[in-house]
């Protein structure tokens, strides 16, 4: 019989559904990383929230582990690339917090419209301060959504029933999902100037980074409320206080901060703030919710071999697993180039595989396609969640198999159609390494580095000395460098392979250079 240890506090029902489906489960909560080392061994996996390290070390040394379940969406506390190398499987629970997280962020909203815990704090103390809390009605004002996923969508259903207005601003959003949620979606400047609450629903990456910050506070509307339940660092924390002190922002509620556990923090104190310590999650439900899913996905991964919501494999039979490995690294990456630069809504993905590729179980190939397309923007998505994500969002996906070959033996082509453009990506297998051949009708052959450079310019003379001068003074090295174009005189990109993260000023100085019509820099 597999064996389960529950390393951190889980709901019982857990403990019944591992019973119930075939798997003996332990529960010995509290121990040290040292207590837990000593008897990982033993164990077929491993049930944590967020108190466990599911370290290198400790993955190492489970010689029998098979997998660990995240019981919750954050996996910060699992090494996923060492759980890879030693063959586990990764899972988590991505959708059983959701409408708790979004009560918090409405509840966070009222409170900060009423400024009810400052008036509770006032009248526990004896003040009766009736004139001193004079709040704000939630009715007839614009509601602000940062992000429109899932708990972003709860949130802005539960706003319409106070009738407020909702926007959104979320490049993943189609025109179709947005009309479902009755929602209007706008780009993130309309969405400043018109909303009186924000709300903040998106992952932290390095595009969110400080998303609401001096420059993006002073567009939004004077008086303007924030409400952050998302994640620390999407909101700079000393550019709103300084908002907050010159009245630009009326007031802020955090759930999360920069530095967690925040025991001290510049915005405790403040009249104007809300603080509640990470309670996104903490409702008798949702931890329910999360043991129950993590404890079925896992007994059901040990007894019959199904994976679900993992994020390090795709669903496959074994027998998949060793033929399409490289070519799922292929399709990664491919989908990954993709996404990175897909800046404005999905409208269509269009997978197509030709030669050999065309005669393989596609199925886990478009899966892990769509996650690379999807990860850079949306928290949470894995193999087997990411064609569920696309569909919610009324994003049209089609694969087609063409087993003729073409230029290549075996061939993999995405096509994806945003609000504003379509860009296509191709690549194939060289001794089973993934090889990027086809970028929107140009020819070039590159791998893909961990840190990559994608430059779009006008095929103009001085373009690749100008590029090398200005990397050489901020002294990034080149590792390699694939240039392709469509014709002479025309258009050309350029994928270039570097050794040493490039800063936002240096892009933004490749950017001016007369023949570049855009750059990114990719991770891989």
């Amino acid at each position: 019989m597999p064996k389960v240890l529950i390393a951190d506090k889980l709901s019982p029902q857990a403990i019944d559904v591992f019973k119930q489906r075939g798997v003996d489960a332990d529960v010995k909560t509290g121990l040290t990383p040292e207590e837990i080392l000593k008897i990982i061994g033993d164990y077929d996996g491993l049930a944590v929230r967020s108190a466990t390290k599911a370290t290198a070390e400790l993955l190492k040394m489970g010689k029998k582990l098979k997998v660990v379940g995240r019981a919750g969406i954050g996996v910060d506390n699992v090494d996923i690339p060492a759980a890879t190398a030693n063959g586990i499987v990764v899972m988590n629970t991505p959708f059983g917090n959701s409408v708790t997280t979004a009560e918090h962020t409405i509840s966070l909203m009222m409170s900060l419209a009423r400024q009810i815990p400052q008036a509770n704090a006032s009248t526990h103390a004896g003040k009766w301060e009736k004139n001193g809390f004079m709040g704000v009605e939630l009715a007839g004002k614009t509601l602000g959504l940062i992000g429109a996923g899932n708990i972003g969508s709860i949130v802005a259903d539960r706003a319409q029933g106070l009738k407020m207005k909702v926007i959104a601003a979320d490049p993943f959003l189609s025109k179709e999902r947005a009309e479902q949620m009755n929602v209007e979606k706008v780009e993130l400047e309309d969405l400043l100037k018109r909303s009186d609450f924000i709300t903040l629903h998106t992952p932290l990456t390095d595009s969110t980074r400080n998303i609401l910050n001096k420059d993006s506070l002073a567009k939004c509307k004077k008086g303007v409320r924030i409400i952050n339940c998302a994640r620390g660092g999407l909101v700079n924390e000393a550019d709103i206080k300084a908002a907050i002190e010159s009245g630009q922002v009326a007031g802020a509620a955090f759930d999360v901060f920069e530095t967690e556990p925040a025991k001290e923090n510049i915005l405790f104190g403040m009249p104007q703030v809300i603080c509640t310590p990470h309670l996104g999650a903490s409702t008798t439900e949702a931890q329910e919710n999360v043991a129950v899913q993590v404890a079925e996905q896992m007994a059901d991964y040990l007894t019959t071999g199904a994976v679900t919501n993992a994020l390090n494999i795709p669903s496959m039979s074994a027998e998949d697993a060793a033929r399409l490995k490289p070519y799922l690294s292929l399709a990664d990456q491919l989908g990954s180039f993709a996404g990175q630069l897909t800046e404005t809504g999905l409208k269509q993905i269009k997978i197509e595989y030709e030669g050999k590729a065309g005669t393989l179980n596609t199925k886990p190939l478009t899966a892990v396609a769509l996650k690379g397309l999807l990860a850079p923007m949306i928290e949470g998505v894995n193999m087997v969640n990411a064609p569920v994500i696309a569909k919610e969002r009324n994003i049209d996906v089609s694969a087609t198999s063409h087993e003729r070959a073409g230029d290549y033996q075996t061939l993999i082509r995405i096509t994806v159609v945003t609000e504003k453009r379509t860009r296509t990506v191709a690549g194939t297998l060289f001794a089973d390494k993934p090889r990027i051949v086809e970028v929107n009708g140009i020819k070039l052959e590159a791998g893909l580095g961990s840190r990559t450079l994608y430059i779009n310019n006008d095929d103009k003379p001085g373009f690749i000395g100008s590029l090398g001068t200005v990397l050489g003074k901020a002294k990034i090295n080149i590792a390699y460098f694939h240039l392709g174009r469509n014709e002479e005189n025309s258009e050309a990109i350029a994928l270039v392979e570097i050794d040493q993260e490039v800063p936002a000023d240096v892009l933004a100085e490749i950017s001016k250079l007369p023949s570049v019509k855009q750059v990114k820099l990719l991770h891989f």
